[in-house]
């Protein structure tokens, strides 16, 4: 499965480049990678190339693939645990909330069993309906599923998405609205999947909105804009700020690197490790 429209051709490259280069130092922010973006590399080649770099484990994996990650000392760092709930057809939907709860009452202690610490949650689009509806039906859905988040240590993440490039008339397109949710839901458990990328595309103000925020972001992408690409000079988002802003304020979730690299892909994301090992 894959989670967006990959561009396959980017990624026609060897999985075994980078393989014998030396571990990244870790520094203070957990890293680890999605796996979608290296659909042409084999699972557990990908978890080597991970672990060699430094990274801590593989986001966006389905339950089936929880356990390769392991194989090499690593994790899954986010998991789908509910299958019926996608970008489009999310949490802010009243009649879509029997069956999210359905399946996150089986999704996550399958998540929890294999130390998997997130799992992803999505808005929904609006189609015609007002963000106060959209975030006020979320805030039902998510007081149904909490507890059961509560009791497996494990922390739903409802990311914030662009709507403006690449998911039309998604709702949770601005900060201020996922916070909202999560205020109002108020579990430890509940939380935002900040992606600067698309972040960076809505609103800017990247650092002060992240250190505003921060009780609430309980995970991070990344993705250099425009294009979505590596985390380059050809991006306009200063990486090494943002990641050392996010140190400071000593997070200990999980910063994940989610672009469609240009170039051979192991090493566009061992730049990426080292551009955000601070």
């Amino acid at each position: 499965m894959t989670r967006r429209n990959v561009l396959a051709s980017s990624l026609a490259l060897s999985a075994t480049a980078g393989l014998g280069a030396a571990p990244t130092r870790a520094g203070r922010l957990k890293q680890s990678v999605s796996r979608w973006c290296y659909q042409n590399i084999p699972l557990d080649d990908l978890c080597a190339a991970a672990a060699r770099m430094g990274l801590q484990g593989i986001d966006l994996l389905q339950p089936g693939e929880y356990e390769t990650p392991r194989r090499h000392g690593l994790r899954c760092t986010m998991g789908y645990a509910a299958d019926n709930m996608t970008i489009p057809n999310g949490l802010n939907r009243r009649e879509n909330h029997d069956a999210i709860e359905k399946a996150f009452r089986v999704g996550i202690p399958q998540a929890a069993k294999a130390g998997v610490p997130n799992v992803i949650a999505f808005s929904g689009n609006r189609r015609g309906m007002s963000d106060e509806e959209g975030a006020a039906n979320a805030v039902i859905g998510l007081n149904r599923i909490k507890r059961i988040a509560e009791d497996n240590d494990v922390t739903i993440c409802i990311e914030l998405l662009n709507s403006k490039v690449d998911h039309a008339d998604y709702m949770a397109d601005h900060t201020a609205w996922g916070v909202r949710v999560a205020q109002e839901v108020a579990s430890p458990h509940v939380k935002l999947l900040y992606d600067i990328y698309h972040m960076q595309i809505m609103e800017g103000d990247l650092i002060a909105t992240i250190r505003k925020n921060i009780k609430w972001i309980g995970h991070f992408h990344t993705g250099g804009v425009p294009g979505r690409h590596n985390l380059d000079d050809t991006q306009e988002v200063n990486w090494q700020a943002v990641a050392r802003s996010v140190a400071d304020l000593k997070f200990q979730g999980y910063f994940a690197h989610e672009f469609v690299p240009v170039g051979d892909p192991l090493t566009a994301l061992a730049q990426a490790v080292k551009t955000c090992t601070v």
